[in-house]
């Protein structure tokens, strides 16, 4: 083949798939929204099963609604009706994956788990088949042909199961009300969990690492205080409100205009108009402000002003990955 008879080959096949899963919109029913109505008000598990592609394409699809926030995973067919079915338990549900419907091993499975009174989904492309017609709910996938030129090889069928699987956890998603802050706390080493970290994700709270002192502690106590705890100190009143902040700037400044400062009060030195941050700020927008301002720690308050924590720049860049 000349490489403009590649070109169209591959082009073929995009093609031919794009036309399957555009057909596979009109299929959804109110056997989709049952499905979803099952997977979202899940108690256990879901069981997701196939054999050869489906079998694949089971895997991606039960990792696909784990990692949205439906605990599935994947169960060999085969596998399952030789053992692997002490793990099924009543609360769980199975989704069953088949072009054809009429896979021995699935069939076997489907059986074991309607005695336990597991509700099942089945995915096929054959509404009629033995698998379909003792399914609570059937999800079609028929394709007009698969993109094989031979119309052997499992490419548009397995396209539109992937794509139906798709489908389902993101209908899910919306209905259990998964946001991305949940996505975030399941992938925390992720991109999108590093986007979405929050002030208190990284923020000091042990009392050994968070400083403070009263507004009448003498600056000798507040320099002991900024050296050994990274150059930054709240100053609170009795009832650890925020009332001002000492940095190792600020101590420097005041030290420079002032003969024997020692026994100074730290409300004489402080900043008595700190910025101070709230814990469910994103790490992003606390990096940015604190750059802005040239700010390398804040006092993380609730919004009565009382100190929970302290955030530090470096603490936030690195956790960023920044």
């Amino acid at each position: 083949m000349n490489s403009a008879e590649l070109l169209e080959a591959g082009r073929r096949v995009l093609r031919i798939e794009g036309e399957a899963l555009m057909s596979l919109e009109a299929k959804l029913d109110d056997n989709f929204v049952e499905a979803i109505r099952l997977l979202a008000g899940l108690r256990g598990r879901a069981i997701v099963s196939g054999l050869g592609k489906s079998g694949i394409v089971a895997r991606k699809i039960a990792a696909t609604l784990t990692s949205t926030g439906t605990p599935a995973f994947f169960m060999h067919a085969v596998e399952g009706v030789h053992g692997d079915l002490g793990m099924v338990l009543r609360d769980d549900l199975l989704l069953a994956i088949s072009k054809s419907g009429e896979s021995d091993e699935l069939q076997g499975l489907l059986t074991v788990v309607k005695r336990l009174g597991v509700p099942t989904i089945c995915m096929t492309a054959s509404v009629e088949s033995t698998l379909a017609t003792h399914s609570d709910v059937v999800l079609e996938v028929a394709v007009k042909e698969e993109a094989c030129p031979h119309d052997l090889a499992p490419t548009s069928s397995t396209t539109a199961m992937l794509a139906m699987g798709d489908a389902l956890a993101v209908a899910v998603l919306l209905q259990k009300g998964f946001g991305p802050e949940d996505f975030a706390r399941l992938h925390p080493g992720g991109t999108l969990g590093r986007k979405l970290l929050r002030v208190d994700d990284v923020m000091l709270t042990d009392g050994d690492q968070v400083p403070s002192l009263p507004p009448t502690a003498p600056l000798r106590d507040v320099m002991i205080a900024v050296a050994h705890k990274r150059g930054t100190v709240p100053i609170v009143d009795e009832e650890r409100r925020v009332v001002g902040v000492i940095t190792a700037g600020d101590l420097t400044r005041f030290m420079e205009d002032h003969e024997e400062p020692l026994a100074t009060p730290a409300n004489e030195a402080m900043n008595k108009d700190p910025k101070i941050i709230a814990p469910d700020v994103l790490a992003a927008e606390a990096i940015y402000d604190m750059e802005r301002f040239g700010i390398m720690a804040l006092p993380v308050c609730d919004e009565s002003r009382h100190l929970i924590g302290i955030v530090h720049l470096h603490d936030l860049m690195r956790a960023r990955g920044a």
